[in-house]
């Protein structure tokens, strides 16, 4: 398979983290405890009292590193419970499916983390254990953030079809077409919905909803009204979804994002996920290069498994380079030993675009001169032998709008199959709460 680019949790995982800095990436030190009683039990499994003080003073640190003043304890109290609530949900799922990341697999998520901060692994470790971060449950963090964006990516990514029709609608239609938009930088609160909520429970809800209108409206940050009544995953980021082109805004918000000047935020939304409020934090043109810098490259993969170690994966493809450099053929080479679909086309990836493949194997071809071959190179689907063959510029303008298009789409319908698909899950969890005994 050719090694494209995914939307990898590490990358989830570096965005929060950094942005958190250290100090708010895990839990702090464990102190002795005192004695510990359960606040929820979820399907088979509790939260105990520990743990969401624990997560409480997590938040306030990482509030504080982003100079948010945090909400009210109580408040907070009963927000992050449900948060953990959904999230033990959600791994719960994880385990019941076999989804699962043990040893290098997080080893390695660490070591990508650690280079964001310009740091080797161990260094990254002694940063953390000396601003007292412990770091067996900074793992465990990063564990679970990845097993998450796993489950999402098999319930939800991998199952949203985007049409040729629906691509063609968008390109038709120059409000929705990115090439043409101005680009928008927003946050979002949600008030969610349980599936077939009662009148009673939507008018509830939409109370809490207008409560944080009215504390934004006097003037409280939005990080703050975010962390403090906001139930989407994002809600301790400040809400942040970013810079998007207004075809990738879920539709939703799409005609109120137009309407808000940068600062201001929207009136309450209902949607059948809940309540909405959006900010649109700023406003930008957007003037997209069409011309880009190809390579046509091929390769040969070996993957590593319980049998194949990385050592092993290493060393033949070291003796397949020596091979190649003493006159064997990469094409032959690559059809009898490569693990790749790409094998029996000799390896050939064709022209690649900027951003095509994962960063490992692109930062290894992007240093390569047209001819040469590269030492062994490690990326998340295994070991590669890289040969670039020739380079080009290129104007790939209705290629790339087409796949924009898609991309665009699909992140649009993805966003918002995985909120309903969050809700679903967390309504089908037997939920006990002890919080007030």
């Amino acid at each position: 398979m050719l090694p494209r680019r995914t939307n990898p949790a590490a990358h989830l995982i570096a965005a929060a983290l950094l942005a958190a800095g250290l100090l708010g990436a895990a839990t702090a030190k464990a102190a002795p405890r005192d004695i510990d009683r359960i606040v929820a039990v979820v399907n088979n499994a509790v939260i105990t009292e520990y743990e969401l003080k624990k997560r409480i003073e997590q938040v306030i640190r990482q509030l504080a590193s982003q100079q948010t003043p945090a909400p009210p304890r109580r408040a907070l109290e009963k927000q992050l419970l449900e948060r953990m609530i959904t999230e033990r949900a959600l791994l719960q799922i994880a385990e019941d499916t076999n989804i699962r990341f043990e040893g290098a697999a997080l080893d390695r998520a660490v070591a990508r983390i650690a280079q964001q901060n310009k740091l080797s692994p161990e260094e990254f470790r002694k940063a953390l254990e000396t601003e007292g971060t412990d770091f067996a449950a900074f793992r465990e963090q990063i564990r679970s953030e990845m097993t998450i964006a796993r489950l999402k990516e098999r319930e939800v990514d991998n199952k949203i079809v985007v049409t040729d029709a629906e691509i063609d609608n968008f390109l038709a239609n120059p409000a929705l077409d990115a090439n043409q938009q101005d680009e928008y930088n927003l946050a979002h609160i949600l008030i969610l919905a349980p599936e077939g909520a009662s009148p009673e429970k939507l008018a509830e809800l939409r109370v809490k909803a207008e409560k944080a209108q009215a504390e934004l409206q006097a003037g409280t940050h939005f990080s703050q009204v975010s962390a403090t009544y906001s139930d989407a995953q994002n809600a301790l980021q400040g809400g942040s979804l970013g810079w998007r082109a207004e075809g990738q805004i879920p539709s939703l918000f799409a005609t109120v994002v137009r309407t808000l000047k940068a600062g201001e935020t929207s009136a309450v939304i209902q949607s059948p996920n809940g309540f909405h409020i959006v900010k649109l934090v700023d406003k930008r043109g957007k003037n997209v290069q069409m011309v880009v810098k190809q390579t046509r490259a091929r390769h040969i993969l070996v993957k590593t498994n319980e049998v194949v170690s990385d050592d092993d994966a290493r060393n033949r493809l070291r003796l397949l380079k020596e091979r190649i450099e003493n006159g064997a053929d990469f094409a032959e080479l690559a059809k009898l030993h490569s693990d790749d679909l790409s094998a029996n086309r000799g390896g050939e990836l064709n022209w690649l675009n900027p951003g095509d493949t994962v960063p490992e194997f692109e930062r290894a071809m992007d240093a390569l001169k047209p001819g040469e071959v590269s030492n062994p190179v490690r990326s998340p689907f295994g070991w590669h032998l890289i040969q670039v063959q020739e380079r080009r510029d290129q104007d790939v303008t209705q290629e790339r709008k087409r796949l924009e298009a898609r991309s665009a789409l699909r992140e649009r319908k993805a966003e918002e199959a995985f909120e309903d698909w969050v809700r679903q899950a967390r309504d089908r969890a037997y939920v006990e709460y002890r919080l007030e005994e």
